[in-house]
């Protein structure tokens, strides 16, 4: 378990700050709220006199920012943006970091398997998914429940984190198998950057374009969307069932192609 704790050491800094600019953005958001609470009717109607193109970067589609719950699901295409952006970075550099270091014979040199090497690595990253996650939960749960009305539940909040979280683990393995591709070690974090931002802009232009729905099922930016969590309250079962395919295939993609590549020490 050395390997584990030496890996969650090695990143708990920079999970500090991830945490602290992702809680940062939902308590200013929520404060920007509290300034608008008396104006909500007024809030919907200037939003449903923007161009289309702008409520689709906004984020705002059908919902009602009259209220805190309604609110925060417009801050949450910006909180899911961080946290993918930190997951597909974590994966990539969870991978390649002892390459990049000049640290990979010593690792290699150790009595364990590359599987066993891999499957710490994993174990370490999903701590910081689930720290960094579990961080922006608490924080917009209890932003909303100091200006939720009478009737707002945090319930359909949390179902958006558990979402949240599983479109956090597919781009973290997403850039995990990326990594393990022996010929993309140098640019794995382009290309996974390059990756995430082309699914970012495809659930933008689907929004703008309703031709563009049977694409919704190529990014997962369309997964777990929060106008249609918040107005639904449940998690689409096929879209769950596409988020587990991904990963699993992702991770055993992973295992494979880690235990067949050429280590650069």
């Amino acid at each position: 378990m050395s390997l584990f704790f030496h890996e969650l050491k090695s990143k708990w800094k920079a999970l500090f700050f991830w945490c602290l600019g992702a809680s940062a953005l939902v308590v200013s958001g929520m404060s920007e709220y509290s300034g608008l609470q008396g104006t909500g009717e007024s809030m919907n109607e200037l939003i449903a006199q923007m161009p289309e193109s702008l409520q689709a970067i906004l984020g705002t589609g059908t919902l009602d920012l009259s209220t805190a719950t309604g609110y925060f699901g417009m801050l949450f295409s910006y909180l899911i943006l961080i946290t993918t952006i930190h997951a597909v970075l974590l994966g990539t550099s969870t991978i390649v970091k002892e390459e990049r270091e000049r640290t990979a014979e010593f690792l290699m040199v150790k009595p364990i398997s590359r599987s066993r090497v891999l499957t710490h690595k994993l174990l370490a990253a999903g701590c910081n998914l689930l720290l960094l996650n579990g961080a922006s939960t608490i924080t917009a749960v209890i932003s909303i429940s100091v200006f939720a009305t009478e009737g707002e539940s945090s319930k359909h909040v949390v179902m958006l984190m558990i979402g949240m979280l599983l479109t956090q683990l597919i781009f973290f393995t997403l850039g995990i198998t990326i990594a393990t591709w022996g010929k993309w070690l140098k640019r794995s974090t382009i290309i996974g950057a390059t990756l995430l931002l082309i699914c970012y802009l495809l659930s933008i232009a689907i929004d703008l374009n309703p031709s563009f729905e049977a694409l919704s099922y190529v990014t997962p930016f369309k997964y777990f969307e929060a106008k249609v969590i918040l107005n639904e309250g449940s998690l689409d079962p096929l879209f769950l069932t596409i988020s587990f395919i991904v990963i699993v295939l992702s991770i055993l993609g992973s295992y494979s192609l880690y235990k067949r590549r050429d280590l650069q020490i």
